[in-house]
């Protein structure tokens, strides 16, 4: 199976920002964990960062001709107000999404609790720390 994952703006400051919300984990300990899950479950899992809007939104738009067969998606502060990645997400109806996130979103900041993209997404995980990353590479394999 080809898996993209693809984390939004500041995930590539894991381990840096908000320790106490997000953990001590580097982005490279996510990666790590990621590709050793790939290695597990004999799937090839391609990782993609952007703090860019219109990079996320071209790289899911690649995955529609690139083979890929499931995404998994932190689109960090993208999550609240980008109509443009959850267009780009809507527009990818053969391709099962997972909307991820570290943290708990319904108990944080108001703003936080409102996902614009999650009903672009067939399913969505949140409150699970990194763990949330393989929960959803589990549920894009059993799709």
């Amino acid at each position: 199976m080809k898996i993209l994952v693809i984390n939004g703006p500041n995930l590539n400051f894991l381990g840096i920002r908000e320790k106490g919300i997000y953990g001590d984990t580097n982005y490279d300990g996510l990666l790590d964990m990621i590709a050793k899950k790939g290695e597990e479950e004999q799937c090839q899992i391609e990782v993609f960062q952007s703090n860019h809007e219109g990079a996320i939104i071209d790289r899911l738009q690649d995955a529609y001709f690139d083979g890929t067969e499931g995404i998994v998606i932190n689109p960090g502060a993208f999550t609240h107000y980008s109509y443009a990645i959850r267009d780009a997400l809507a527009s990818i109806t053969t391709v099962p999404k997972v909307e991820i996130h570290i943290s708990d979103i319904t108990k944080r900041e108001e703003f936080r609790k409102n996902s614009v993209t999650k009903d672009a997404c067939d399913h969505q995980i949140y409150g699970m720390g990194l763990e949330g990353y393989l929960h959803a590479i589990d549920y894009l394999i059993k799709k």
